[in-house]
């Protein structure tokens, strides 16, 4: 990749992040509910635009050079990264490859965010 692909990654990486923002907030204060659902439409909506984007390229409709870069790299990938993990184990087809991804993927990533939050209670005690 060269400079001029990780400049446009770049850009679409904040303009992804702040609608990503933009969404959630506005989500949640129309929505009072216990459940994230500003998180749960950007996911959605994420993964929905990255499988119709990444189809566009895939099949030279979108044929522009820098439209991954800029579109499926950096906007979609700063506004979620949980849309990769769902075109990913799409590409793999119906499987038990794309199984263990899926089921993989959400129970180690629940681990480690717990690991992570204990390591930072346990620091935090410490610390005080």
């Amino acid at each position: 990749m060269n400079l001029t692909a990780y400049a446009w990654i770049a850009l679409g990486g904040a303009l992804g992040a702040m609608a990503r923002g933009f969404v959630a907030t506005w989500v949640q204060q129309r929505i009072h509910s216990e459940f994230p659902w500003g998180t749960f439409i950007i996911n959605a909506s994420g993964s929905l635009l990255l499988g119709f984007v990444a189809t566009l390229i895939a099949e030279k409709v979108l044929n522009q050079p820098n439209a991954r870069p800029f579109i499926a790299i950096g906007f979609i990938g700063a506004y979620t990264t949980f849309s990769t993990f769902e075109y990913e184990t799409f590409k793999l087809g119906p499987s038990l490859v794309a199984l263990g991804n899926i089921v993989g993927s959400v129970v180690v990533g629940y681990a480690c965010v717990f690991i992570g939050a204990r390591i930072a209670q346990l620091l935090t005690t410490t610390l005080h």
